[in-house]
């Protein structure tokens, strides 16, 4: 039953039964026979079909959620049982926004050097994403915003508090302040983060409560891309103050002020106890680095 559940989140996740067989390493007709047992097993449809997969039934939906519960729950019974024949061992996935990418080694460095039997698979993802990761058991921990948007039901570890700078060019005029308020930003050539990252959400937020409307001639989703900008002396870029730290050479960053804002960022895990042990251990190191 859990080999076929498994199968079922795959093709949930996937839509499409040639990928979710490629997912768990089975043959298309091997996938395709365990659904069909399992709705025999279960006495419901659970899957529109045709020529192709046309989505979940009301009952596929109500049998994702359960399949989610159990499937999470039997492989933390299987890694905690590991665990405590052999130690912690395996591989963890975790989101991150981007803008939490130039810190996340504070927290990772520390948890693999105490935990040397664990890899780690790190992914740039946007809040939303990590989210349905984490919920669709494709992640099983995430950084993220803790405030601003809703997250639900979630294990939670706050972290640090992210602020803003604007980016400009070493020969730009802006080089020598030392701040610069949101309402002048407005009024700069902007290049900024994409519309589906919390971050350009944010910014927004920010630049309307100063009044100003948002016009970016320029949009990306990598902030490598934004820097690349800057450093032409054609735009400027709104960024999150850890990223600000690394820009490297012929960039200079300007805290932004009135208002002094921030956004707390934290580690975030499914709610179901118990954890893997490797998450709790994840979750351990995350409440070190948040007292230190």
């Amino acid at each position: 039953m859990i080999d076929k559940l498994e199968m079922f989140i795959a093709l949930a996740n996937e839509r499409h039964f040639g990928r979710a067989a490629e997912t768990m390493g089975v043959t298309q007709p091997t996938l395709s026979s365990a659904i069909r047992q399992l709705e025999e097993q279960l006495g419901v449809q659970l899957v529109f079909r045709g020529s192709r997969f046309k989505g979940l039934t009301p009952e596929g939906h109500r049998v994702l959620d359960w399949a989610l519960r159990i499937v999470g729950d039997a492989r933390a019974l299987r890694e905690e049982m590991r665990a405590r024949r052999h130690g912690l061992s395996g591989n963890l996935r975790i989101g991150v926004i981007p803008t939490a990418l130039p810190m996340i080694a504070r927290l990772t460095a520390p948890f693999l050097a105490a935990n040397p039997n664990v890899d780690l698979t790190l992914l740039s993802r946007t809040s939303v994403e990590i989210l349905a990761g984490i919920e669709r058991l494709d992640l099983d921990a995430g950084i993220t915003y803790l405030e601003n948007e809703p997250l639900g039901r979630v294990a939670r570890v706050p972290l640090y508090r992210e602020g803003y700078c604007l980016l400009v060019a070493e020969g730009s005029a802006l080089a020598g302040r030392n701040s610069v308020p949101w309402a002048e930003v407005a009024t700069l050539p902007l290049c900024l983060l994409t519309g589906d990252m919390q971050n350009r959400r944010i910014v927004n937020r920010h630049l309307g409560e100063a009044g100003a409307s948002v016009r970016a001639r320029v949009e990306a989703n990598s902030s490598i891309a934004l820097i690349s900008h800057v450093r032409t002396g054609q735009w400027v870029a709104i960024v999150a103050a850890t990223l600000a730290e690394m820009h490297g050479a012929g960039v200079k960053s300007i805290p932004i002020v009135a208002p002094d804002a921030s956004h707390l960022v934290g580690l975030i895990a499914d709610p179901r106890e118990p954890h893997r042990p490797v998450v709790d251990a994840l979750l351990d190191q995350a409440r070190k680095l948040a007292r230190s």
